[in-house]
C-alpha cells in the first residue's frame, strides 16, 4: 500500500529518498578516499561496495518491481545491518589499546539512513532500521567497556556510561521524533483516505456541487422543510424483463441504465436521492433550493427523454432488451435532510410532494407518455417551457390522494405548440 492519496506524491517522496542514499554514498566514498579512518580502511571499503549495490539494486526494485513491500524492508534491514557493521568497523574491530571513538562519517552516514528511512513515512520501517542499529550499537559499546575495564561494576558502568552513550542517545532520540513524525502522517492519511472514501460515495448519489456541501456542512445537515423538484424515473415492463433473464443480462441493463439516468441528473445539478430496483429517485434543490431548480428539473427530464429513447433504439438495433421509460416530475414542499435511524443515516427528502411525483409516473404508463409533469412544477418556471408536445389534463385524480392535480403530459409526437397555448382536457 502507498503511503499517499495519489501517486505522484509517492513519486516525489521516492527521488527525494534516491537522493539522500546516493548523499550517503558520496560521504562514505569520499571518506575512505581520503583516509580518515585509520585501522578501518578494509571494512570501510565493504560498507561502500555493498552500500553502492544496495542502492542500484533498491533503484531497479523501485523502478521495475514497484509495491513489493517486503523488498522495501530488505532493503532498510540491509542499510541498518552496514550501519552495524561501520560502527563495528570503529568501536570493535580494533585492538583492545587503540581509540575506539566514532568519526563524524560514521555518525553522518548512520542518521542520512535514519532520516532516508523515515522518508518512507512507515512507522513500521523506522521503528525496524533504529531498533537494529540501536541494538547493535549498545551491545557494542557494553563489550567496549567490558574490554577496557574490568576491575568492577561500577568502573564497567563508568566506562560504558560516557560521551559514545550520549550519541547512542542522541540517535535513539532522534529515532522516536522520526517514528512520531510517521506515526502522524499515517494517522492523517487514513483520515484523509476516509475522507476520500466519503466523498467517492456521496458522488455515486450526489452532483459535485452537492458533495461539496455536504462536505462542508458535515453532520449539521438536519431535516429542513423547503422547496423542491422531485423526480421519478422508471422503466416500463421491467418486472417481466428481469423474472425471464439472465443474471450477468439483468445487471448490465440495469448498470447501463442507472449510469444514463444518474449522468444526465448530475450534469444538471441534480440529486439522486436513492434507486429502488429499476425506478431512480432524484432531487432538484436539496441540500440548497434555487430559483432554478424547476427549470433544470423539466430540462433534466426532457434530456432524459431524449436520451432513453435512443437507448431503446440501440438496444433494439443490437438485440437487447428495449424497454421504454417513464418519468413523473412534480414540484412542492418536501422535509430534507439526514434521516438517522439508528446504525444507517439516510440523505433524503420525504413528504406529499414526493408522493405526488411518484404517482405521476406511474400514470405515464396509463397514459402512454414518457414524461408527465405537473402544473405546480410548470408555474415554477423562471423561462418559458421548452417547446413540444404537451397535453394539458386538469383536475387529475391521483391514487391516494385526495386533491387532484393539474398535469402535463408530454407525447411522442413532435409538435411547436407553446404549452401554454394548448387547450386543456379535463379528467375526471
Amino acid at each position: 500500500m502507498t503511503s499517499s492519496l495519489h501517486p505522484h506524491w509517492d513519486t516525489a517522496r521516492e527521488k527525494r529518498s534516491l537522493t539522500l542514499r546516493f548523499v550517503a554514498f558520496a560521504i562514505l566514498l569520499a571518506s575512505l578516499l581520503l583516509g580518515g579512518n585509520a585501522g578501518a580502511e578494509r571494512m570501510h571499503a565493504v560498507v561502500v561496495v555493498s552500500y553502492l549495490a544496495i542502492s542500484v539494486a533498491s533503484v531497479a526494485t523501485a523502478r521495475y518491481l514497484p509495491g513489493r513491500s517486503w523488498l522495501t524492508t530488505l532493503f532498510v534491514v540491509l542499510d541498518a545491518l552496514l550501519v552495524a557493521l561501520l560502527l563495528y568497523a570503529h568501536i570493535l574491530a580494533g585492538p583492545v589499546t587503540a581509540n575506539h571513538n566514532l568519526t563524524t562519517t560514521s555518525l553522518v552516514v548512520a542518521f542520512i539512513l535514519l532520516v532516508h528511512v523515515g522518508l518512507k513515512l512507515e512507522r513500521r520501517l523506522v521503528l525496524l532500521f533504529s531498533a537494529i542499529v540501536l541494538i547493535a550499537w549498545v551491545t557494542m559499546l557494553a563489550m567496549t567497556a567490558a574490554r577496557h575495564d574490568a576491575s568492577g561494576p561500577l568502573s564497567l558502568l563508568g566506562a560504558f556510561f560516557n560521551q559514545d552513550l550520549g550519541l547512542t542517545v542522541s540517535f535513539g532520540f532522534t529515532a522516536f521524533a522520526i517514528y512520531l513524525l510517521a506515526r502522524d502522517h499515517d494517522r492523517t492519511r487514513k483520515e484523509a483516505l476516509k475522507a476520500d472514501q466519503r466523498r467517492q460515495n456521496l458522488s455515486r448519489f450526489f452532483s459535485p456541487l452537492v458533495v461539496s456541501a455536504l462536505q462542508e456542512k458535515g453532520d449539521v445537515l438536519g431535516l429542513e422543510r423547503r422547496s423542491a423538484a422531485i423526480m421519478f424515473v422508471d422503466l416500463r415492463d421491467f418486472t417481466r424483463f428481469a423474472e425471464a433473464a439472465p443474471a450477468p443480462e439483468l445487471a448490465f441493463v440495469l448498470a447501463e441504465y442507472r449510469q444514463l439516468v444518474s449522468q444526465t441528473i448530475f450534469e444538471h445539478g441534480g440529486t439522486v436521492d436513492k434507486f429502488i430496483g429499476d425506478g431512480v429517485m432524484a432531487v432538484f434543490g436539496q441540500p440548497r433550493p434555487k430559483e432554478d431548480d424547476a427549470d433544470r428539473a423539466l430540462a433534466c427530464a426532457l434530456d432524459l427523454v431524449d436520451i432513453l429513447t435512443d437507448w431503446k433504439n440501440h438496444n433494439a438495433c443490437n438485440n437487447h432488451p428495449a424497454l421504454d421509460a417513464g418519468i413523473g416530475l412534480h414540484y412542492g414542499t418536501v422535509v430534507g435532510g439526514v434521516l438517522d435511524s439508528g446504525c444507517h443515516s439516510e440523505f433524503t427528502v420525504i413528504g406529499d410532494a414526493v408522493n405526488v411525483a411518484q404517482r405521476l409516473e406511474s400514470m405515464t404508463k396509463t397514459l402512454q407518455v414518457p414524461l408527465v409533469v405537473s402544473a405546480s412544477l410548470m408555474c415554477r418556471l423562471q423561462a418559458p417551457a421548452p417547446e413540444a408536445a404537451w397535453v394539458s389534463h386538469e383536475a387529475v385524480v391521483l391514487p391516494g390522494r385526495r386533491l387532484p392535480v393539474d398535469i402535463w403530459c408530454l407525447h411522442r409526437e413532435t409538435g411547436s405548440a407553446h404549452p401554454m397555448s394548448l387547450p386543456s382536457l379535463r379528467s375526471r
